[in-house]
Order: structure tokens, then sequence, then C-alpha cells
């Protein structure tokens, strides 16, 4: 929307910008996360939360988030710019704030109303069962809780919902060696099996290069000649991540 030009010339630096952006953030994302956690409770914590409580809590998420937001759009058209602590009554912006105020204040109790649902859920939730969803990914064909172990053979992916195909068939993955990590590589188009991979050993270069690059990115905050000696010390990780140790075998 900002990339329109005669727009984005009126609105720029304004309230309008904030309540696009956490429309875009809240609506697009965090809805969905929340909507994600509900689905897949059950699968790791073995009980399903409660669902009218659920119910409640989008509602009241829904009602907050579109009444503290919506109105700073009408600020931002009005000329109330972003990062100002105050401003006089004169503006008019008093009343517009005041709902985003109280809108704040409800998206708080809609957390609350989350949490409580969590909580309450994890002790005295209904059962979930192995599948709740009659869903068809493979994650749904495993115990609720999962075992370490997910599945005692691996199921092969021959279709888009393999627990209704491939776990039902009985169709497993046989023959991978249990000395070494070894995974099957399907065919794009049709899933079909093609070779066994073997995957790299456990490293300990994977966390020593996040730690150099967050020592150069925190520094660059203070000084940007931290970025470069971060590129640096990230770079020496890079090549401990992926310096060659023995023949990594593509097995037909």
């Amino acid at each position: 929307m900002l990339a329109a030009i005669p727009l984005d010339l009126q609105v720029h630096d304004t309230y309008f910008v904030v309540a696009h952006f956490h429309y875009v953030l809240i609506g697009g994302a965090l809805f969905p996360l929340f909507g994600g956690f509900h689905h897949w409770f059950g699968k790791f914590t073995g009980r399903m939360m409660d669902e009218a409580l659920g119910k409640l809590t989008f509602w009241v998420l829904f009602i907050g988030f579109n009444l503290t937001f919506f109105p700073m759009h009408l600020l931002g058209l009005h000329g109330m710019t972003r990062r100002i602590y105050t401003y006089s009554s004169e503006m008019g912006w008093g009343p517009a704030n005041t709902l985003a105020t109280i809108g704040a204040a409800i998206i708080l109790l809609g957390g609350i109303l989350f949490i409580a649902n969590v909580l309450t859920s994890r002790k005295t939730g209904a059962l979930a069962g192995n599948n709740p969803w009659d869903s068809g990914t493979l994650e749904w064909g495993t115990s609720s809780p999962p075992e370490n172990y997910n599945f005692l053979l691996l199921p092969a992916v021959t279709s888009r919902y393999p627990l209704w195909t491939s776990l039902k068939e009985r169709i497993a993955v046989t023959g991978l060696r249990s000395d070494r990590r070894e995974v099957l590589v399907t065919t794009l188009d049709d899933a079909e099996p093609h070779h066994r991979y073997v995957l790299p050993r456990s490293s300990i270069w994977p966390f020593v290069t996040a730690i150099l690059v967050t020592i150069g990115l925190i520094g660059s905050v203070f000084n940007f000649q931290w970025y470069y000696l971060g590129m640096l010390l990230a770079t020496i990780g890079l090549v401990g991540w992926f310096w060659p140790r023995g023949s990594q075998e593509v097995v037909p």
C-alpha cells in the first residue's frame, strides 16, 4: 500500500504507517501462529485445548486488535506523527487514541485467556489421541506426544496425504543403516524412492557460527566497524561448518 507514492506522501511517518504495519504483522502472522498452536497443542502435549475458551480468546483478540489499530489509520490520515509522547488537545486526536488504548487492554485480556487455556488444558484437557483432526500428514500417525524415534519403521511418502496412504498400506523405508544418519531421497514429481543420502555428523560449528555472527551484529549497534569483524568471524565459522569431513556418499 505504501509503495503508492501519492498515498505515501500523505501518510509518511504518521500513525497510519504504525497501523498498516501491525495489521500486516498481527493479522497476517500472529493470528496464524495462535491457530497453529491450537492445532498442534494436542500432538505435543497429549491433551486438547478447550474449544470454547479458544473461540472466546479469538474474538477477544480480534476485537482488541481492530479496536487498537484501526483508529491509528484515521490518526495518521489526520496528521498524527509517529514517535511522539504527547500532543495538544486542540489536535482532536484524543478520542481515537483512547479507543486504541482500550483496544490494547483488550488484547492483553486475550493474551491472558490464551495463557490460562494453555495452563489448564495441559493438565485437564481432553485426551487428544493420535489424530484428533483426522489429518493426513505424518505427524498425526505417531502417539501424542510422540516417542523420541517417531516411527519404528520410517514411512515412505508417496502422496500429499501419506497418513492415508503410506501408513495404511504399510509402505515403509527399509534397508537404511543404523550406524550412521541416512535418509531416503525421493523423486520430485512422483515421490518414488530414488537413493539413500548420508547426512553430516553432529557438529559444534553451527553453534559457533551463530555466536560469532551475534558478536558482530551486537557490536555493530555501537560501532559499525564491528559489522566487518562479524562478517570475518562468520566466514571463519562457515568455513569450519562446511569443511569436508570424509565422503558424503550417495547410495542408489
